[in-house]
């Protein structure tokens, strides 16, 4: 079986993602998207509400389970019995700090490799930062994330 964990912080998560998730599901027989959980980081939505916002978009994908991690990524995968670890690169300036990262994770784990996916090019400008700015100043976000994704942000900054 071949098997990828695909990390992130998923807050939310955006069409951006989905668009890697389908990718690396053509590839992989098993892709995790794992939710990473870092207690210095303060996202906006709980680990189980972006489990069951990511659980819902990735429905159509028989081969993609959702979980969660803390720690070391690569402990993480070696757990899951991963042999790539899945990492989005949406312009040349990710390039730099992901290529360190892969070549850390290669240092702590040489038989787990780092695969670079690029999301379709109307993608390439989505984060999920830009997406909470917009929903809290009032915008619709629904053409960058699921409908569900796009409701639980407009719950989230209702006053």
């Amino acid at each position: 079986m071949r098997v990828a964990v695909y990390p992130g912080t998923f807050d939310p998560i955006t069409f951006g993602h989905l668009d890697i998730v389908e990718r690396a599901a053509e590839i992989f027989d098993i892709v995790y998207v794992s939710i990473g959980v870092n207690p210095a980081k303060k996202p906006l939505f709980t680990v189980e509400e972006r489990k069951r916002l990511i659980s819902n978009a990735v429905t159509g994908f028989k081969n993609v389970e959702v979980a969660e991690y803390s720690g070391l990524l690569v402990e993480h995968a070696r757990n899951l019995g991963a042999m790539s670890i899945i990492r989005g690169l949406r312009a040349i300036s990710d390039f730099d700090y992901e290529f360190q990262l892969a070549l850390m994770n290669r240092k702590l784990a040489g038989n787990i490799s780092t695969v670079f996916l690029m999301p379709h090019e109307k993608y390439t400008y989505l984060n999920s930062s830009i997406i909470r700015s917009l929903s809290e100043l009032g915008q619709d976000v629904s053409e960058f994330v699921p409908a569900a994704v796009a409701d639980a942000l407009t719950k989230k900054f209702k006053v």
